[in-house]
């Protein structure tokens, strides 16, 4: 089950990273629309969402609490 848990935590971390990257290249680009950007911007609130789950949980765990 652990196995499992690090297996959806790095792919949740790998979406964050490549949302990231997006994000930067949206703001370098002046034709970046409204749209675009709200779009991006609720895709980044449940990246970030996720990352700080995670997070938490690791937090939780090395410091012998249950998550």
């Amino acid at each position: 089950m652990s196995r499992l848990a690090d297996g959806m935590e790095a792919v949740q971390l790998g979406a964050a990273n490549e949302l990231l990257e997006e994000a930067s290249e949206a703001l370098d680009n002046q034709d970046t629309s409204l749209d675009e950007m709200r779009c991006l911007v609720t895709e980044l609130t449940g990246a970030l969402r996720d990352v700080f789950r995670i997070a938490t949980s690791r937090g939780h765990l090395r410091n012998g609490r249950t998550a």
